[in-house]
């Protein structure tokens, strides 16, 4: 359907020979067979630049058939794996492991070092791969570095139109690789740990060098235990018994040995030094924590911390939302610094005579989010910090003029309005107005409700209310990259998601940018974005939430 390479006139965008009767679908893959050749016109125009296939072949014309062949070998492996990933059905491969792959497949394809760029590097065969029996076990990859592009891109090439609040994805990328760029930051060496890094960064560390393992075990009356598995749960027997003597130790080894339990044991040199004992209870959508320890010898390394963000996202992929637990009064600090509250989110009738109530102990909850990656979490924050750090800087940089101090408080003044200072605007700063925000959350909620509800009443809304369907609108999500409905948008509403006027403005603004984007100016669905998006300003000016 287009070539592999695109025009070699360095006059023409193109990117690529596309032909004008694509298929609506990628076709399905099909074993090799031999077939007759299909006849090829040179003559046919480009859908998207018009010039000939011809044109866009020119610079293979002294290129040897074994080279060709070895080219046309890798488009077929990549189109091969884009259409096994684009069938692909289960959420949590396409969540999970689908970005995982590009994000290893684009440092593979960047790396200098890559031995897919070796002439000893051998092919290995489907039928070869297919008589492997292949186990994984989940660990975290530390992620290649991050590729410096020759040329800043022009704005030309910036096809994406601005969103209200986004910021430019230029200044994204020059920030993003000066903070990842050791030889750009000043400052302290990066590679001891600071006095402010997260609890968990030494505990990471230790996992993605091997010192440390995590493993859900628990023991089984259907089959025989693993040997390891039984002696882990002995360690684990023991961990818990020695940092947990007001417990009786029966107690601790019959919950420990009994099936209906599970434990998230923390392995090191072979033995296990903590461990969080638990009991899922899917039916009520909650998981009760019933012990959690790490060995004295081995505490304020973070362990604790990690454990209970592995447990997080073991959870997360079992799609159980809520943990409860009694926690006594030297476990309560422990568990707030986890997330966990006395404000109990799971209803009182869904635990009640399912979890053991222990006397002189606080039942605590928390809630989960799922599309938080726990593990991650405090190196995710930490890299956003840096980035508006950066950002801060950069506007700071952009204020070359400097004022005099205000003198007429020495004359008496009292008081003064903020814009009346010099050089406030040019900071950024905007006055409060009309358009201030909501403080009280009720009241924006049912404000963002009353407008929503009018947004997809209107006539014109029909084309926005559900996520767009991939066989709809073939190669959509190529396109767009952060699709937005007003299905979505009633979702994120419920569970407050929007805090402020903004995320919502943001979120419906997205809507009607990314119509435009995707689909022609003459198309009806372009007209309906154009007359939606008038349609809600209005409401939005009348609800008082921007300035008239």
């Amino acid at each position: 359907q287009r070539t592999f390479l695109p025009q070699a006139e360095g006059a023409c965008k193109c990117n690529g020979w596309k032909s004008q009767n694509p298929p609506p679908t990628p076709p399905p893959p099909t074993p090799p067979r031999i077939e007759q050749p299909i006849a090829v016109n040179l003559l046919e125009p480009c859908r998207s630049c018009s010039h000939s296939l011809g044109d866009h072949v020119t610079h293979l014309e002294n290129v040897s058939e074994e080279e060709v062949n070895r080219l046309l070998g890798i488009v077929v492996d990549v189109e091969y794996l884009y259409t096994c990933v684009h069938k692909e059905e289960d959420a949590d491969t396409k969540q999970v492991y689908f970005s995982l792959f590009l994000s290893m497949l684009e440092e593979e394809v960047y790396s200098c070092s890559s031995p897919i760029w070796s002439e000893d590097f051998m092919l290995v065969y489907l039928n070869q791969i297919l008589q492997i029996s292949v186990f994984m076990i989940m660990g975290v990859c530390e992620g290649g570095e991050k590729r410096k592009s020759s040329e800043p891109l022009s704005h030309e090439y910036t096809k994406k139109s601005r969103v209200i609040g986004d910021i430019p994805m230029e200044l994204i990328n020059e920030v993003m690789s000066t903070i990842t760029d050791p030889t750009a930051m000043l400052g302290p060496e990066t590679s001891l740990l600071s006095a402010h890094s997260a609890r968990d960064e030494a505990a990471r560390l230790e996992e993605r060098r091997g010192v440390i393992e995590f493993h859900v075990i628990g023991n089984s009356l259907n089959q025989k235990p693993n040997k390891k598995i039984l002696m882990w749960l002995v360690g684990l027997q023991n961990v818990f018994s020695h940092q947990l003597p007001r417990m009786p130790k029966e107690y601790i080894t019959r919950l420990v040995f009994d099936p209906k339990h599970k434990t998230l044991s923390l392995i090191k040199d072979g033995r296990v030094i903590g461990g969080i004992c638990f009991r899922m209870f899917p039916s009520q959508g909650f998981t009760e924590i019933v012990f959690c320890a790490v060995t004295s010898n081995e505490q304020v390394k973070g362990y604790g911390t990690h454990l209970m963000n592995h447990l997080k996202e073991y959870h997360i992929k079992h799609e159980i939302l809520n943990f409860l637990t009694y926690a006594d009064e030297y476990a309560i600090g422990y568990f707030k610094k986890q997330g966990f509250s006395k404000d109990i989110k799971v209803p009182k009738a869904k635990y009640v005579g399912y979890i053991k109530d222990y006397e002189g102990a606080t039942l605590m909850g928390c809630e989960l989010n799922p599309s938080i990656p726990y593990t991650e979490f405090s190196v995710i924050i930490k890299k956003q910090k840096e980035i508006i750090k950066k950002l801060i800087e950069r506007k700071q940089a952009q204020i070359r003029k400097v004022y005099p101090g205000l003198s007429c408080f020495k004359e008496g003044v009292r008081q003064i309005p903020i814009e009346s200072i010099p050089g406030i605007r040019e900071t950024g700063w905007k006055p409060v107005g009309k358009g201030k925000e909501v403080k009280d959350p009720d009241q924006l909620y049912s404000s963002l409700k009353n407008i929503l509800q009018q947004v997809k009443s209107h006539q014109n809304a029909w084309p926005f209310m559900e996520p767009v369907k991939k066989n709809e609108a073939p190669g959509y999500y190529q396109v767009i990259r952060f699709p937005m409905d007003l299905k979505t948008m009633t979702e994120r509403l419920k569970s407050r998601y929007y805090t402020t006027r903004k995320l919502f403005m943001a979120d419906m603004q997205r809507i009607f940018t990314n119509c435009r984007e995707y689909n022609p100016p003459e198309s009806e669905y372009y007209k309906c974005a154009n007359l939606l998006e008038k349609f809600f300003y209005v409401k939005i000016k009348e609800a008082g939430l921007i300035d008239k």
